[in-house]
């Protein structure tokens, strides 16, 4: 009963282009979109992430980090994932539960085991179907990020952490790809965009035609 895309991984990896793209492409094909990110996606969940990401909160506790997020997940996960799936539609999310394993877990040495706890009760149990990592240098990324080109794209609290950090982040989505190698699909962040897009599509293609999500007119709902 519809279908649940995340893309996860470092800062400057492209993921939110590639999530941006095959939205459209699929919206294009007739089906009926959703297309969010994390944290934020609703009202709620927008008021959350200015206070998680603000550069100006960098006393955050990681223990009060990682429940805003799980807070901002529960909305979004509720309010509009969930009602979309239900109806045999599509979401597309920019980050999802995977990140605060990386992030949070991996990055910040939070227990893991807790933090999947606290993800289950946030998201009763919700796991995608299929999940993007686009694999990229930490150091790579954050260069992009920094590049003046890039100047529209959000630097965050996150991102203004040391390398290191950035490089745990990193082992950890190898680590949670590795473990579920049926639901993550590996992708060279170094790519062109257009060249990595058309390989994302081909990938959904099967998905689409698996019988379990409907075509529908309706407008996609899109959190940029």
């Amino acid at each position: 009963m519809g279908l649940f895309i995340t893309f996860e991984g470092s800062e400057g990896c492209g993921k939110s282009t590639q999530a941006r793209l095959i939205a459209e492409h699929i919206r294009t094909a007739g089906y009926q979109v959703s297309h969010v990110r994390e944290p934020g996606g609703t009202a709620i969940g927008d008021q959350i992430r200015s206070i998680v990401l603000g550069m100006q909160n960098t006393e955050m506790d990681p223990t009060a980090e990682s429940l805003l997020f799980s807070a901002s997940r529960a909305q979004l996960v509720n309010q509009v994932i969930r009602p979309q799936l239900a109806a045999g539609g599509i979401v597309i999310c920019d980050r999802y539960a995977d990140s605060t394993y990386a992030y949070q877990g991996y990055g910040l040495g939070r227990n893991l085991a807790d933090l999947r706890t606290v993800t289950a009760i946030a998201t009763a149990g919700l796991v995608p179907d299929v999940t993007f990592w686009l694999r990229i240098d930490p150091a790579v990324g954050l260069r992009r990020k920094l590049h003046p080109n890039a100047s529209a794209v959000e630097w965050n609290r996150l991102d203004a952490h040391e390398l290191a950090f950035h490089q745990r982040v990193a082992d950890g989505y190898e680590a949670l790809a590795q473990a579920e190698p049926k639901r993550w699909v590996i992708c060279d962040a170094g790519l062109p965009i257009e060249a990595l897009a058309a390989q994302i599509r081909t990938t959904i293609e099967p998905f689409l035609h698996a019988g379990h999500v409907t075509i529908s007119s309706v407008t996609e709902r899109t959190t940029p």
